[in-house]
């Protein structure tokens, strides 16, 4: 098939790549010439595992080219997924900015065509946002009927930063929301061949599937989190009772987002718990559990806060700034949170993530830095082994090879572990090093 992904972020950097590694024609859309350029010179505008090697090799073949032109992707084209972020606003509710202009865009471009175009949104958004606003706006920009002159779909997506890829190629299902049964069946085409139970629902049942999800991740973590905590004070190691826990596959669940470490962060699950719980409040629904959900998130980032401060030392060296190891994706990170405080308070920080480099970052993720963090430039080396020699205390949130060998010749330095790191169970007894809740 012909397909133009509009929004060359994570979700559609990943989408795109790994639809046109399956035999189709990609077209990418954004209105950030940094990444139209990357993606024409076969490099991936984001970092995630394998992601560089499949965009360059799609771009070499020509099955991925990336354009700016909203008619000229919609003319070449037979689907469009809609991939633009939707973020939050300071009172939880979320922001539908970008998916408007883009579906009145894609509205004025569809009214010359002679072929019907299938719009799938794959962007998270609350139900009733497509069939209540996003198709209205459509149907006004290109005077045609949805169902009729246009297919609508949505179809969330459900890929973890860090192993996107083989989410995409491995899902643990696919969720199609069909406007009409045509629509339907373009979207499944997409994804003919790949494992896992296929589900053709309402549209409004597909926008919450993502949202169930996501609040139960966040749930999920929190509780494993808490009872760390609980662990810990009791002189227990919290990841020898969820062994136990998590080997009752009849009656407990899978193990994913189940073991104490560091607080949840990145562009889903705050925002979309903050979404759900919002449209819940304005629904006059009563949701106390999800609705602490965030504040015992925010309470487990405290613990890690007032593990630094009982050190009694000024300089600090964070090991780790993005919200998941093997990204660059800073948006709602608890390490940025972290190191924002850290810095508000006085301390002397010096931060170290391979991923994570100034010039590379883009769009809303070096909007939301520069917003937290504006002076990361001065605070970020390229060497662990550097950030190592300027610290009193070593903040260890993640687990790179070269994190762990300078690590080695820590000394006596403190180690505030919030990843557990390989050698955690050995470490507990050493007077300089402390576990976030084991």
């Amino acid at each position: 098939m012909k397909i133009s992904v509009f929004g060359l972020g994570y979700v559609g950097c990943v989408s795109a790549a790994c639809l046109a590694t399956r035999g189709h024609e990609v077209v990418g859309v954004d209105v950030n010439p940094v990444k139209i350029d990357l993606i024409t010179r076969g490099r991936a505008p984001v970092v995630e595992e394998r992601i560089g090697e499949l965009t360059a090799e799609v771009v070499r073949t020509g099955a991925l080219r990336a354009t700016a032109d909203v008619g000229e992707a919609i003319a070449a084209t037979e689907v469009s997924l809609i991939c633009v972020g939707t973020p939050s606003a300071p009172n939880g509710s979320l922001s539908t900015a970008f998916l408007e202009r883009v579906a009145e865009q894609i509205g004025h471009a569809l009214a010359g065509l002679s072929h019907r175009h299938t719009i799938v949104f794959r962007s998270t958004m609350l139900p009733g946002t497509c069939a209540d606003l996003l198709i209205p706006i459509l149907e006004r920009a290109s005077g045609l009927r949805a169902g009729v002159g246009f297919g609508v779909a949505v179809n969330p997506e459900f890929l973890r930063e860090g192993t996107s890829i083989r989410d995409f190629f491995e899902p643990p299902k696919t969720v199609i929301g069909e406007f009409d049964p045509e629509s339907g069946d373009v979207v499944a085409a997409l994804y003919e061949g790949l494992p896992g139970e296929v589900f053709r629902v309402p549209l409004e049942v597909a926008e919450m599937t993502k949202y169930a999800d996501n609040a139960f991740h966040g749930v999920k973590i929190s509780f494993a989190n808490e009872l760390g905590a609980i662990c810990q004070a009791l002189g227990l190691d919290s990841h020898q009772v969820m062994d136990v826990f998590l080997a009752d596959r009849k009656l407990n669940i899978s193990p994913a987002y189940l073991r104490p470490g560091f607080a949840f962060g990145g562009s889903c699950l705050p925002k979309d718990l903050r979404g759900l719980v919002y449209a819940a409040r304005r629904a006059d629904v009563s949701v106390p559990l999800l609705s602490h959900v965030l504040p015992s998130n925010d309470e487990h980032l405290r613990r890690a806060f007032d593990l630094v401060t009982a050190s009694g030392r000024r300089r600090i060296g964070l090991f780790g700034l993005s919200f998941k190891p093997g990204t660059d994706d800073l948006r709602e990170s608890p390490l940025v949170e972290l190191a924002e405080r850290l810095i508000g308070k006085g301390y002397d920080l010096r931060i170290y993530d391979a991923n994570v480099t100034m010039s590379r970052l883009m769009g809303a993720n070096r909007d939301y830095i520069e917003s937290r963090l504006p002076h990361l430039g001065d605070l970020l080396s390229n060497s662990a082994d550097d950030v190592l020699a300027h610290a009193e205390v070593c903040v260890v949130g993640c687990k790179d090879t070269a994190v762990l060998d300078a690590l080695d010749g820590a000394g006596d330095r403190t180690i505030i572990d919030l990843v557990r790191l390989p050698d955690a169970a050995a470490r507990r007894t050493d007077p300089g090093y402390v576990g976030l809740g084991w």
